[in-house]
């Protein structure tokens, strides 16, 4: 199956090509046709699965090929991370259409408060919200939800772990009785079902459980600075002679840079990325097959599809983005009942995300010391927040509400706005790996206008930040 068998709108299955993806998660398999299908879903999924994806893409389908367009969707998350991670989809996915998304959260200013607010009065397709601050406006705001077509519960378990269960019921007395409602969980406890029966009308039921790394799979880990990881790869090679090796980047560009600094000590290296030829990653492909090419560097669009054995060595230069694309990425060494060795550099800004991979495979990984010739590392403590460098929140202090497509319509009693589809061409909001502190960010209430894909989609195998099968939807703990 592939995401052309859904029939969703062209314009979203571009932008799905162009980060790369073909094929559905077994998550978005079955749970897609359901909410196509407008029926209440309740769906058992680790993070890591695709489970946002699986939600997303057919709401996003059903409000671009809507003819009466007003705030649609609702979706409540327990923390103000995820909140932001789902939003960072929403705008990964709907590259080239026209949907636009506001984060509601605690913890900012008066400012913020209003902003929220008046974009929510405004009219926006998609709000996604934590359970306290969503209750305090409903209490106090003019805050309409009468033409809702979709509640999403996302990480149901732990909101209620968190006790929000008298606030999400709260809330959805808000909210019209004629509606979809999606509750996704990790786990499946008494008080989950308890909250399903009393929210959801004749559910379809999903359960999936992740597949684990094969056993033959020798998992390892640096806790490294950025600075240091040519270093340390360098290292590996002397260390020990290895005949066949992946090494995965999450952009193209860093791809392309560590493959030049590479080739000066591995000569039978090539950088694998969409801007090569179809015919010069055939032969690529071909000569690293027959092992005539030693290492090969380039992004997840290697870890998916490709079926050579005899290799004995990966390397996650970066950490992957979820623990699904962690388990396709090792995968690739131990096949056909061969061993492999799998290694991950692990910065100081990935630990959260390095953590939430190994709660997903129900292991701890060892880490390893890096050579003193090195210098120190930073020590591996993912329950400590940080607020910068290369994380996965995109201006977290920041109030707004995006807009993504060409025409862009936004509804509020009864007026219509339209949107330039042909300006600019860049997302000047985007942050593609920055981090920066998002709580010094300036709140703001802005559009944000795409160029379609006729003036440049993103090249298959450049990932967006944040997108679903490459999914960091795990919030910091």
């Amino acid at each position: 199956m592939t995401f052309h068998d859904f029939n969703f709108n062209p314009d979203l299955v571009e932008g799905l090509s162009a980060m790369g993806y073909t094929k559905p998660t077994p998550i978005q398999e079955q749970s897609i046709p359901v909410i196509l299908h407008d029926r209440d879903l309740i769906a058992c999924a680790q993070t890591g699965t695709g489970k946002t994806a699986a939600y997303l893409l057919p709401i996003l389908h059903k409000i671009v090929n809507s003819d009466h367009r007003h705030l649609n969707t609702l979706v409540i998350a327990p923390t103000r991370e995820l909140a932001l991670q789902i939003d960072q989809q929403i705008e990964a996915l709907g590259y080239f259409i026209n949907v636009s998304s506001i984060t509601v959260y605690g913890g900012g200013s008066g400012i913020v408060w209003e902003q929220q607010k008046r974009a929510m009065q405004l009219g926006t397709d998609i709000v996604i919200a934590t359970p306290g601050r969503l209750l305090s406006m409903l209490n106090v705001g003019d805050i309409n939800f009468k033409h809702l077509e979709h509640l999403v519960l996302d990480e149901a378990d732990r909101m209620l772990d968190m006790g929000f269960y008298d606030d999400i019921v709260r809330i959805i007395s808000y909210l019209p009785e004629d509606r979809q409602t999606i509750l996704f969980s990790a786990t499946m406890p008494p008080k989950i079902r308890t909250l399903a029966n009393q929210i959801l009308k004749d559910p379809a039921e999903i359960n999936i459980a992740i597949s684990k790394p094969a056993d033959g799979i020798l998992q390892m880990a640096y806790m490294t600075y950025d600075q240091q990881k040519f270093g340390l790869l360098k290292h590996i090679f002397q260390e020990k002679e290895y005949k066949s090796v992946i090494i995965f980047c999450s952009r193209k560009e860093t791809v392309k840079r560590l493959a030049n600094e590479l080739k000066r000590i591995i000569p039978s290296l090539q950088a694998f990325h969409s801007d090569l030829e179809q015919e010069q990653r055939e032969e690529i492909m071909r000569n690293f097959k027959n092992k005539q090419l030693q290492v090969l560097v380039g992004t997840d669009i290697l870890s998916r599809g490709i079926d050579v054995e005899g290799i004995d060595l990966v390397i996650n230069y970066d950490v992957p983005p979820d623990g699904e694309d962690y388990i396709h990425r090792i995968g690739r060494t131990a096949r056909a009942a061969t061993t492999g060795t799998a290694i991950t550099l692990i910065n100081d800004m990935d630990q959260q995300r390095f953590a939430s991979i190994e709660r997903l495979i129900g292991r701890e990984i060892p880490k390893t010391i890096i050579p003193p010739a090195l210098g120190e590392g930073p020590a591996y403590t993912p329950g400590i927040r940080r607020s910068g460098g290369g994380g996965n929140s995109r201006g977290g202090g920041k109030s707004q509400q995006k807009r993504h497509g060409g025409n862009k319509h936004s509804h509020s009693g009864g007026q219509h706005r339209h949107g330039g589809g042909n300006g600019g061409g860049q997302n000047q909001n985007r942050q593609q790996g920055g981090g920066g502190n998002p709580d010094g960010q300036k709140p703001q209430h802005k559009k944000h206008h795409h160029n379609g894909p006729r003036n440049g989609p993103r090249p298959q195998g450049d990932r967006p930040q944040g997108n679903d099968n490459n999914n960091t939807d795990k919030p910091a703990q």
